[in-house]
């Protein structure tokens, strides 16, 4: 009968039934074929004490009251068989020194005496299996017997839970901080959420990551984030703090009435913003937060974009700090924020890429080069211009990523085109502030051009007029000054648009200008457009700069540009943004534009005088 029940119990382990459940059955099989006896199995924790498992014949009361209990000399007898690692019999518990401390518990409950066996595993201790009397008596034959085979089986089961739960740990586990992981933070809030008290979420993003990792090297950069994963760890409420993945951490509040998410987060900036040793580096941390309460909807995945939205805000207008999510918080950041979820999908999906757009001498109809311009493809296949998710691009992070996908592209580009031969002179690369603003700009576009072997000098970076005006703390300025130093053309940007002064050009110079298409537009009213570009065309050629002119749609609008000598211009009269291919097959039949080529030829005709 007894080797039945070892085939059960052995199948129950098999088959991945619960721990508790397979041990429980154990116990009451056992029960049910000896007389007079009380089975119960203890687990012994990390910390030396006992945990109850199973006992289904013994009192709740008593039960939770050895619950906990650390092990030791004459601690009861599990406890004793625990800390020596041999059985321990007690024949009369009323009697015992072992059980002097808890015979109060026993006695009550008709236990009269106890035989623990410590059931023992890869050459530890794991727990003990005792059976408890309800006369004064020690175990007989048979049921030594069974105890060996029982503490064997306990073993067996134990062993291959604890093999799981360690597989759990470690796939739930964040490898660099010890942190639970994002899986296990989706679990976490799940059941906070049934549980039914109040509670809140907190997300903590690192304000100065990148800059770490670009200045002193990813390793001072993981030390940053193993150092603020341990100190959001210490001040937060225990076992809810999570790494989510790169720079962004969660802290979960499960109980609004025992914290005060408002308090504890500014305990955390203060913990977060002391000096740290990363990498032999001295660095002050940083963090924005933003928080959500779980309000009349309750479910996790809107009070977590509730928590985001209030962490994007608190980026855009509080960073550093803490903002906790209030209904309206504002439209403008919730587009922006969905903005910027498309970007990052499209980024993750490889569905940002290159367009390029032609720029014509306009003397002579040369294509001289392309400005490249971010395109984004959709699901179903169609593509949208930056103009669509221009309010992604406010957002720091989202510029840097495009910029560093562009220029990857505009890199594997031009390096595939000069191999085949095809001509073309340079091709443009719009920057953000935040381009500047992260560092290294300049050394970050020559090693971008140089993986692939291509020259500097291949690149025109396009710096808008509001960026090139904003020279705080000369970081525009000398990344400028350092582009045009390493051959990198530098060119400014929808010129006119903003309050820009040519006197500018004095002090940080550029290699072109390109008028904005507004101007272009007005080229054909009453000659006051006419008048502002020509101006700008006397200067800039003064100054030795290049002028490029924007936004030309029309033939007429092209042929008044070229008698202001103007030298080259780009619009939708002379090509719309095309992909690689599509440039390629261009450059294969001429590098000239074949249209305005045609044109400027009929021109040459009529000037020339017919012969007698």
């Amino acid at each position: 009968m007894f080797l039945k029940l070892q085939n059960t119990i052995l199948e129950m382990i098999a088959m991945g039934h619960p721990l508790a459940e397979t041990v429980d059955r154990l116990c009451r099989e056992v029960e049910a074929i000896s007389d007079d006896v009380v089975c119960s199995v203890l687990l012994l924790d990390d910390e030396q004490r006992l945990r109850h498992l199973a006992g289904p014949s013994l009192p709740l009361e008593y039960t939770s009251a050895i619950d906990g209990t650390a092990i030791g000399p004459g601690v009861g007898s599990c406890g004793t068989a625990a800390h020596f690692g041999e059985p321990i019999l007690v024949e009369d518990i009323d009697t015992h020194p072992y059980w002097q401390a808890f015979k109060s518990l026993a006695l009550p409950n008709g236990l009269r005496a106890c035989w623990s066996t410590p059931i023992i595993g890869a050459g530890k201790v794991l727990g003990t299996f005792a059976f408890y009397y309800r006369v004064t008596r020690g175990p007989s034959d048979a049921e030594k017997a069974a105890v060996e085979a029982c503490v064997h089986l306990c073993a067996i089961a134990i062993e291959r839970d604890q093999r799981i739960a360690e597989r759990r740990k470690l796939a739930e586990t964040d490898n660099l901080t010890g942190l639970p992981n994002r899986s296990r933070f989706n679990e976490t809030i799940e059941d906070v959420a049934r549980r039914g008290q109040d509670w809140a979420l907190m997300l903590i993003d690192l304000d100065n990551l990148k800059m770490v990792n670009d200045t002193f090297g990813h390793s001072a950069g993981d030390d940053l984030i193993r150092i603020v994963a341990h100190r959001l760890q210490d001040r937060a409420p225990a076992e809810m703090t999570f790494r989510l993945g790169g720079d962004e951490f969660a802290v979960i509040v499960p109980c609004l009435e025992a914290t005060d998410p408002t308090e504890l987060a500014e305990a955390l900036i203060q913990r977060i913003k002391e000096p740290a040793d990363c990498a032999g580096h001295l660095i002050y941390p940083a963090a924005t937060l933003g928080g959500a309460k779980a309000g009349i909807e309750r479910s996790p995945q809107q009070v977590r974009q509730n928590a985001d939205y209030a962490l994007y805000h608190a980026k855009e207008r509080a960073r550093g700090r803490y903002l906790e999510y209030a209904p309206g918080l504002g439209t403008s950041i919730v587009k922006r924020f969905r903005a910027v979820q498309e970007v990052d999908r499209a980024l993750r999906d490889d569905r940002i890429d290159a367009h390029y757009q032609p720029i014509i001498e306009l003397a002579t109809g040369r294509i001289m080069g392309f400005e490249s311009l971010c395109r984004m493809r959709m699901a179903d296949g169609s593509l949208v211009a930056a103009a669509h998710f221009q309010e992604a691009m406010k957002d720091a992070h989202v510029a840097i990523e495009i910029t560093e996908r562009m220029l990857e592209r505009i890199s594997a580009a031009c390096i595939e085109w000069q191999r085949e031969g095809l001509q073309f002179s340079r091709v443009g690369l719009n920057l953000s502030a935040a381009d500047f603003h992260r560092g290294r700009l300049t050394q970050r576009i020559v090693d971008a051009v140089s993986r692939v072997g291509l020259q500097p000098n291949s690149i025109v970076a396009e710096v808008t007029e509001s960026v090139y005006l904003a020279q705080k703390d000369n970081v525009i300025a000398e990344e400028i000054r350092a582009m045009r130093e390493a051959g990198i053309k530098v060119a400014l940007d929808d010129f006119g648009t903003g309050f820009a002064s040519l006197t500018h050009l004095l002090t940080v110079p550029v290699d072109v200008i390109k008028i904005d298409k507004c101007f272009v537009r007005r080229l054909a009213d009453a000659g006051s457009g006419s008048v502002i570009t020509k101006g700008l065309l006397d200067i800039a050629r003064g100054l030795g700069i290049w002028v490029i002119a924007e936004g030309i749609e029309e033939e007429g609008q092209a042929e008044h540009l070229l008698s202001l000598d103007c030298k080259a211009g780009q619009g939708y009269y002379f090509s719309r943004p095309m992909d690689r291919d599509s440039v390629r097959e261009m450059l294969e039949v001429s590098q000239f534009h074949p249209d305005w080529s045609r044109i400027l030829l009929g021109r040459e005709r009529q000037l020339v005088p017919r012969a007698g």
